[in-house]
């Protein structure tokens, strides 16, 4: 067994998986660098949940390769890749203690880990995850929320080459979402752990990720960093998948000095110039504190940007707008 952290580059090359005749995954290549924390985003049937159990060995490929430090991991089993996997759903052993759970992966035999080591590991990762005093309950005694925290203790407390996490935090509370979040990316990158994390929720990937790679019919469309595909997205559907409220998609022609292969303009809300150009009416007005959001409508097309917490704007007023950094895609979507 390796000491200390297990850091490992993982390269897809050309990954092909098809479903009779569904291709799930189509000549995705990809390479997450050690260290890194890669998000996959894309809606359901994108190929996300299929590219994690590729590389965790609990389904086969029909096509391309998968590496590991370099090496191709074909022919070992799940174990031998050295994976630790999350789901959406718990995978707790319901007759143990969350001691017990939280120890099971550690008395591998693979692992053949200490007894005071198996101790040490399970009180931090109980600590971290504030569980530490559940660790004599049995897993039936938990609520929702702390049992996935247990499922999420089940993989930090091993050192593997790589952590595979399918939305694992869906179904928790949206505190305790917002709480994990902060304490996943604090612990990876406190372990200089390689992450592979699915998830729907764009602001999981803009606040967590280090990569993100978005997923189209099984095709990989873009990767980058959050900004990167925040700012220059190569079509329409990437720009839709980063950003909230989202982006704003309009006939090129509502504003002047679009180029002539443009069939939209896209413009995120913080893009939108007000006071001057082209005049919008307020129809609704959401007051969330921090901001406002105005809803719009121009030409009869829905606009949403944000203002001042405390705009004077009532619906019914008439405001000018025009448009700042817009994102041009033809008729077919992508950025022109």
């Amino acid at each position: 067994m390796r000491k200390g952290v297990a850091m490992a580059e993982v390269e897809l090359r050309n990954l092909t998986r098809r479903y009779g005749a569904t291709v799930a995954l189509n000549d995705v290549s990809m390479v997450i660098p050690d260290g890194a924390f890669v998000v996959l985003l894309g809606p359901t049937g994108a190929g996300k949940t299929t590219t994690l159990r590729l590389i965790a060995g609990l389904d086969r490929p029909d096509g391309g390769d998968i590496r590991v430090a370099g090496r191709s991991v074909l022919g070992d089993t799940p174990a031998q890749r050295d994976v630790a996997m999350v789901f959406q759903q718990y995978s707790l052993y319901p007759h143990l203690t969350v001691r017990d759970n939280l120890a099971f992966p550690l008395k591998s035999p693979i692992l053949r880990t200490p007894p005071d080591e198996i101790r040490r590991k399970v009180d931090e990762v109980a600590q971290v995850l504030q569980i530490a005093h559940k660790l004599d309950n049995k897993a039936t005694a938990l609520s929702g929320g702390e049992m996935q925290r247990v499922s999420i203790g089940r993989a930090l407390v091993r050192r593997p080459n790589i952590y595979l996490m399918d939305e694992p935090l869906s179904s928790l509370d949206a505190k305790l979402r917002s709480d994990l979040r902060v304490e996943l990316k604090r612990i990876q990158a406190g372990l200089g752990a390689t992450l592979l994390y699915v998830t729907h929720d764009q602001i999981e990937a803009m606040t967590m990720a280090t990569h993100v790679g978005v997923l189209d019919a099984g095709r990989l469309v873009q990767f980058g960093t959050p900004r990167e595909i925040y700012e220059d997205p190569v079509s329409v559907y990437v720009a839709q998948r980063l950003g909230l409220p989202r982006i704003n998609v309009l006939p090129a022609d509502l504003f002047a000095g679009a180029p002539s292969r443009a069939a939209t303009i896209g413009l995120r809300p913080e893009h939108i110039v007000q006071g001057e150009g082209a005049t919008s009416t307020v129809t609704r007005i959401e007051r969330l504190g921090d901001q406002t959001r105005l809803h719009l409508s121009l030409r009869g097309h829905p606009v949403v940007t944000v203002a001042d917490a405390h705009t004077p704007l009532k619906p019914g007023d008439e405001l000018p707008i025009r448009p700042e950094n817009p994102l041009f895609f033809d008729s077919a979507g992508a950025r022109v």
